[in-house]
């Protein structure tokens, strides 16, 4: 899966994202995805996540899903 900028959905909890970019980490200079929240979050509205793990795969009731999917 290649990262794109746009909406997507959290497959835990159904809250949605906004992908803004992929950066680097300065110290690893691993891949990392640049998201903001569309929902009220008390702690923060911007976030970071390894590559690897946006691209991953969760279980949920006994099925592997992505952990996150594109919704537009």
């Amino acid at each position: 899966m290649t990262i794109k900028p746009g909406k997507y959905r959290h497959s835990k909890k159904g809250n949605e994202y906004r992908v803004h970019f992929v950066a680097k980490d300065s110290e690893t200079l691993a891949d990392v995805v640049v998201y903001e929240a569309l929902y009220d979050n008390d702690k923060s509205k911007y976030w970071v996540r390894p590559v690897a793990e946006f691209e991953g795969m969760v279980e949920i009731d006994g099925k592997h899903v992505r952990r996150f999917e594109k919704v537009e």
